[in-house]
């Protein structure tokens, strides 16, 4: 593929170190095509200035067009990247950049925000910005059959259920378990029960899939969440207990206050953006009622106290019973 044909800057941004690598492996190869004599320089680590990198992409290549990928990019403060962005307002016309917008290797690196003069520059330019995220809630499951879509890997619609459900947000597994799949099954259809060896241990789920469930009154899908989130996802029993505090206070809010819609109730606890999240907490707010959510807060309390040692039960025991607790309180209405 020509140089000619590319957009002449790509720069490639995402949360997940493991998403980002993949993102930029593919378009990578998708810049080099099958079959392509293109010259590929890579810039990595902590090492390389942006001179380097500029006088790179600025040289005239013996071998034709030039592909160079600049990572850990993000390393970079907004004025360190003036020449990058000099470069960009007349890039060569033989270069195709990709620059990856990731933190240094070094210990305590940060990753900032991509400056806007950077941003502008590309697109002045007629780059491209590609965001590697991986979103959340539905569009996650969405973004897990594209990606088995990609692989070609086939799975019977069962077997990719079981893969969705079993890597919750631990997706960055993906990969790996679709490789060895493709290496193992070669063309044949996967089912469910040749999944099994391959999956490991169940992934972590977002907080919201632990409140959902108890707020539904379903005891074993809340502990089953729990456990996941303690074991697959390692989160600290307190960072759990902190979430539960902040679900149940802001049905404590509502309680009792003159909202009529999530839309007040959004207002009345300062949420930004969409109000779903307060519709949620007015309506279990209304369920339980004031007797029920004083009891959640005791419970809360309570195993507060416990994580802190005054019981001297295991973290995990604790915050299993104080979510069985929790769950059978929404199991059935509250009287007024």
């Amino acid at each position: 593929m020509s140089a000619k044909d590319n957009a002449p800057v790509y720069l490639v941004k995402g949360s997940d170190e493991v998403a980002l690598a993949e993102h930029v492996r593919a378009l990578v190869a998708r810049l080099i095509g099958p079959g392509q004599l293109i010259g590929v320089d890579s810039f990595t680590g902590d090492e390389y200035g942006i001179g380097e990198l500029v006088i790179a992409a600025s040289t005239v290549s013996m071998f034709g067009d030039r592909l160079i990928v600049a990572r850990n990019l993000g390393r970079f403060a907004s004025g360190e990247l003036s020449g990058l962005v000099g470069y960009l307002a007349s890039p060569s016309p033989d270069t195709t950049l990709v620059l990856v917008w990731e933190k240094g290797l070094g210990s305590g690196a940060r990753l900032e925000r991509v400056p806007k003069k950077l941003s502008d520059a590309i697109a002045a330019a007629g780059g491209e910005i590609q965001d590697a995220s991986i979103p959340g809630g539905k569009g996650r499951a969405m973004w897990v059959d594209d990606q088995i879509d990609d692989s070609g890997v086939r799975l019977s619609r069962a077997a990719r259920a079981r893969i969705i459900e079993q890597l919750g947000d631990d997706v960055n597994r993906l990969d790996g378990i679709l490789r060895v799949l493709s290496a193992t099954f070669a063309d044949a259809e996967i089912q469910v029960d040749d999944l099994e060896p391959f999956l490991g241990e169940a992934g972590s789920v977002p907080p919201w899939e632990l409140t959902d469930a108890m707020d539904k009154g379903q005891v074993q899908v809340a502990m089953g969440n729990l456990r996941r989130m303690m074991v697959g996802g390692e989160r600290h029993p307190l960072q759990i207990m902190a979430s539960l505090r902040t679900h149940f206070e802001r049905m404590l809010r509502l309680d009792g206050a003159d909202v009529r819609n999530e839309k007040e109730a959004a207002a009345l606890l300062g949420m930004k953006g969409s109000t779903f999240p307060a519709k949620k907490a007015l309506a279990q707010s209304q369920k339980l009622g004031p007797d029920r959510l004083r009891r959640a807060f005791h419970l809360l309390s309570e195993a507060d106290a416990d994580l802190r040692g005054r019981g001297g039960q295991p973290p995990e025991v604790v915050m299993e019973t104080l979510v069985a607790r929790l769950t059978t309180l929404a199991a059935r209405r509250a009287t007024r």
